[in-house]
């Protein structure tokens, strides 16, 4: 169990603590919504939630497999619906990966896109993954 409390601080923001660590997250509502768009909006967050799980789930089946994923990218593009505007209509998802074997990588994308926000995600959201093979050429010295 994690615990996370959010607090409205006025003007369309609000403020939030992960309880283990003390972290804090702000969030505003994007301009177009009346809001000051200075930090990530809350679907901002579910966009980021998906890229940043499909990479540690990634890394996970990597490194059980002894495999170094180190300098892999993601890069995820929200597109919002627009009847009614209230909901995210697709997250386009590019992973960008160093190479590896064509044998592990069948698993390792299995792995991603089974990610626990990726399944926590409804039907109605459209998930579009690509991966991009050798395209990390820099790897960080061990």
């Amino acid at each position: 169990m994690v615990e996370i409390r959010t607090v409205y601080e006025g003007q369309l923001r609000t403020r939030a603590v992960h309880g283990p660590s003390g972290q804090q997250v702000v969030t505003d509502a994007p301009v177009d919504n009346r809001g000051k768009g200075e930090s990530f909006s809350p679907t901002d967050l579910v966009a980021t939630a998906l890229g940043s799980c499909m990479l540690t789930i990634l890394a996970i089946a990597a490194e059980a497999r002894g495999l170094d994923v180190r300098g892999a990218r993601v890069r995820v593009v929200k597109h919002m619906g627009l009847e009614p505007r209230r909901h995210i209509a697709r997250l386009s998802v590019d992973l960008e990966l160093p190479d590896i074997e064509g044998s592990e990588r069948a698993a390792l994308e299995a792995a991603a896109k089974t990610c626990p926000v990726a399944e926590s995600l409804g039907a109605r959201l459209e998930q579009v993954v690509n991966f991009h093979w050798g395209a990390i050429t820099f790897r960080p010295e061990s």
